[in-house]
């Protein structure tokens, strides 16, 4: 055999020792990758859709049943097993406006919102301006004192607030009330702003004093009309929380000075057309408080997103 036959035969039947040479396999096409990642993408976000849906309507179904009830007349609101199809009314909503001093009872937790937002505003905005200005250890000790003072649970405080109330002659009164609140919410509402002041740059208050105002003075021209957002951000978590509470009312108030939770609690248990305005009054409650809660999600997002001043 010649040697161009053998050098043949080497190079093209391998031994026992050397596999086979296989064919590389075909690389996938960017585009194929790039839809298969797409579908993936696609996919999850569907499944995650589908769960967060599923746990809002869990959520909501409460509510849900309760819109129900007070949409339904009165023979068919507390009928078991509930019917879903009925014709909608308006029974339970005249009978609570008609039949009961619920208007007095909003007016009264409305006075109550607006005056706790006052004076939460007016001791609040100062005290977190300094500390935003004047940090150190003296400021980390105070806003720490603040929220151990927020959690401290409702029920611990109640007995204080109580007879503090009935020895200044504040009781079941909407100023007595308006204190309480002011009192609980100092602390969050003083950290909340604080956070706000801190993102604004001090050269402002700087420049202003630079310019012939003084501390007080820069404060309220300069810092005050760029906090818009934390102001309004505040006031609508002050006035929520005013608004919506039921501990404090239920223990500092008796006739004059009731609000819509306490209200709505004594009607829970009695009759079934109580038990029906009672429904009623739960949405009237609710709607403007989601109102007020998207709102207060809006201005906050503007608060942390927009800079005091523009590069």
């Amino acid at each position: 055999m010649s040697d161009a036959t053998q050098l043949s035969t080497s190079r093209t039947v391998p031994t026992e020792s050397e596999p086979a040479p296989t064919c590389p396999a075909a690389p996938i096409a960017p585009g194929r990758k790039a839809l298969t990642r797409s579908r993936r993408t696609r996919r999850t976000t569907v499944l995650v859709t589908l769960a967060l849906a599923a746990v809002t309507l869990v959520m909501l179904s409460p509510m849900l049943w309760t819109l129900l009830t007070a949409t339904k007349p009165l023979d068919q609101a507390f009928t078991n097993p509930t019917r879903l199809g009925y014709s909608p009314s308006l029974e339970a909503f005249t009978s609570l406006w008609q039949g009961t001093e619920f208007y007095r009872f909003v007016v009264n937790s409305v006075v109550i919102g607006l005056m706790s937002v006052a004076f939460t505003l007016l001791l609040s905005a100062p005290a977190a301006y300094a500390l935003s200005r004047y940090g150190g250890r003296i400021s980390a000790v105070i806003l720490a004192a603040a929220m151990l003072f927020r959690a401290v649970p409702g029920f611990a405080i109640m007995l204080p607030f109580y007879q503090m109330m009935t020895e200044l002659g504040l009781y079941d009164s909407k100023l007595g009330l308006t204190l309480a609140f002011v009192a609980i919410d100092q602390p969050f509402s003083i950290w909340l702003l604080r956070n706000f002041f801190a993102a604004i740059p001090q050269e402002l208050d700087e420049a202003a004093m630079i310019d012939g105002c003084s501390r007080w003075g820069a404060f309220r021209r300069i810092i005050l009309p760029v906090m818009g957002p934390g102001l309004v951000t505040a006031s609508l978590l002050t006035f929520l929380l005013a608004f919506q509470s039921y501990l404090l009312p239920v223990v500092l108030t008796n006739v004059d000075s009731v609000t819509v939770p306490v209200f709505l609690s004594a009607q829970v248990g009695q009759s079934l057309p109580q038990l029906h305005q009672a429904s009623a009054g739960v949405v009237l409650l609710a709607l403007p408080i989601f109102a007020l809660a998207l709102i207060a999600q809006r201005y906050l997002v503007a608060g942390l997103t927009n800079g005091a001043v523009k590069n």
